[in-house]
């Protein structure tokens, strides 16, 4: 096993791993480094996102007729360096690579300064003396960016920060890459061993540090206190790797994944490589911390703006609803939320059902009978669906996300599908993807599955942006049930 054949570093110095067996190197998983043991919260974008906005704004303080301008330009470079993922964690650090990618955004964030800096000031003076700042401003964030990439090049050198690492799999591809992040410590990580499925029989030497089966990978990760993960060429189908890489638990963990056409890897962004093996870090749900609070404050404020708003058309179709169906204007129901928790939904009542049995256990009710004209608009209109704007005031739901379902069918689902499941990582919605992508009705729950899935895992206030903006298309369609 992997910790009985742990190679310790002496005298504060690692030594090499590397040993001979039968003509072949064999790279031992090795102990991490003491510092790194207290360093491996700390991430490059803790640093360089700091150096980025002092590089920008240090002009402010020789040129103070436009200090204002400088400190806005720096923000709105921040930012735009955020969206084109220059802050995301990398492996191979190079200020050459990323060096067209911070020019062309850096002048973006110039010009759309210089708008504002034109609107207040005529002289044409003014705004080149602004340009001409916004240059040094610029020169400068590329100097700090190349001494943060070269110290944090040398603090992993020194082992002073780097995270451990498992390599899923044992072909050559695996071995390189345990060779390559053993000899090149400045990609920041300690090789921990492989893990493997059982089928493949690990006969070669190099191959030998298995720690442990795929099945037991979680209990495995925390065994060697592991922060990343790497899929190599381990030897399991897509349908056995998704449900590991989506389960709550890895996601205490990076995870990173090699391209199995790796030769035709994309060129698009700002590839990322150990060696000269391309890598890519796999995404995941962002619908935490931060970018969680933001969606949060979002919901509140727009169904709180939206409550009042629509005020008159809730009315009208509470008039309208009473008086087709008598007492009873709210339809009350029981669904699954984020994580599996139950909640209850609020609907205009479109029409009502015989008892609760069948509340719960009916799937469409689009053809029936007992539905109104009353109910048949609302219905297809979505304004059955507007009491909810409270559930998600409450905080039971959000704006966009994946539509919440009754507990049978969530049970029923889950067991034919087992992707379905996975939707509850994140708030239930009032409109979602596959909503506004056809899915609603008698439609194929795998597909509404796939859907749901692929919001949960490319998420973005863009995205829930452009649902929203769909969905009110499909409102004045009339394209409801």
């Amino acid at each position: 096993m992997g910790a009985s054949e742990t190679a310790r570093s002496v005298g504060g110095r690692h030594h090499s791993d590397n040993r001979r067996i039968a003509g072949s190197t064999v790279v031992l998983p090795y102990l991490g480094s003491s510092t790194a043991r207290k360093t491996r919260r700390l991430r490059v974008w803790m640093m360089s996102l700091p150096v980025d906005l002092a590089a920008f704004s240090l002009p402010a303080f020789w040129y103070l007729d436009h200090w204002k301008s400088i400190i806005v330009a720096a923000g709105v470079s921040a930012m735009l360096f955020a969206s084109g993922g220059l802050y995301r964690a990398r492996r191979h650090l190079s200020i050459l690579d990323e060096l067209p990618t911070l020019i062309g955004r850096m002048l973006v964030a110039a010009a759309l300064v210089s708008i504002a800096v034109a609107a207040r000031h005529l002289s044409v003076e003014d705004i080149a003396s602004f340009l001409r700042f916004v240059s040094v401003s610029a020169a400068l964030v590329l100097v700090g960016r190349a001494f943060t990439y070269a110290s944090v090049r040398f603090a992993r050198r020194r082992r002073w920060v780097e995270h451990s690492a498992i390599i899923l799999g044992g072909g050559p591809v695996a071995i390189e890459l345990a060779r390559l992040l053993r000899r090149y410590p400045q990609y920041g990580l300690r090789f921990a061993g492989f893990v493997d499925v059982e089928t493949t029989t690990h006969e070669l030497k190099e191959s030998t540090p298995l720690i442990g089966l795929f099945d037991d990978l979680e209990e495995i990760a925390k065994m060697v206190d592991c922060d990343v993960i790497i899929i190599a060429d381990i030897d399991c189908p897509e349908s056995q790797l998704l449900p590991v890489a989506r389960s709550p638990l890895m996601a205490n963990y990076d995870l990173w994944m090699v391209p199995r056409l790796r030769d035709f890897a994309s060129q698009g962004g700002n590839p990322d490589h150990i060696g000269a093996i391309p890598v890519v870090r796999v995404r995941r749900p962002t619908l935490s911390g931060p970018k969680w609070f933001v969606k949060r404050a979002s919901d509140i404020v727009l169904s709180s703006i939206a409550l009042v708003l629509l005020s008159p058309i809730l009315l009208l179709c509470a008039i309208a609803v009473r008086l087709e169906g008598g007492p009873g204007i709210f339809f009350h129901q029981q669904r699954i939320g984020r994580y599996g928790k139950p909640f209850h939904l609020i609907k205009f009542r479109s029409m009502r059902p015989v008892n609760e049995t069948e509340s719960q256990t009916n799937w469409s009710v689009a053809h029936d009978p007992r539905v109104g004209p009353v109910g048949r608009f609302i219905r297809r209109t979505s304004l059955d669906e507007l009491p909810q704007l409270w559930n998600i005031l409450r905080g039971d739901m959000t704006i966009v996300g994946p539509r919440p379902e009754r507990p049978y069918f969530v049970d029923q689902f889950s067991a034919e599908h087992p992707d379905y499941a996975m939707r509850h990582r994140v708030p239930v919605g009032l409109t979602g993807l596959a909503q506004v992508s056809g899915l609603r009705g008698d439609t194929p729950i795998s597909d509404r599955a796939r859907f749901d899935n692929y919001y949960i895992e490319n998420w973005s206030i863009w995205l829930d942006a452009k649902v929203v903006l769909r969905t009110v298309s499909e409102v004045f369609r009339g394209g409801g049930r």
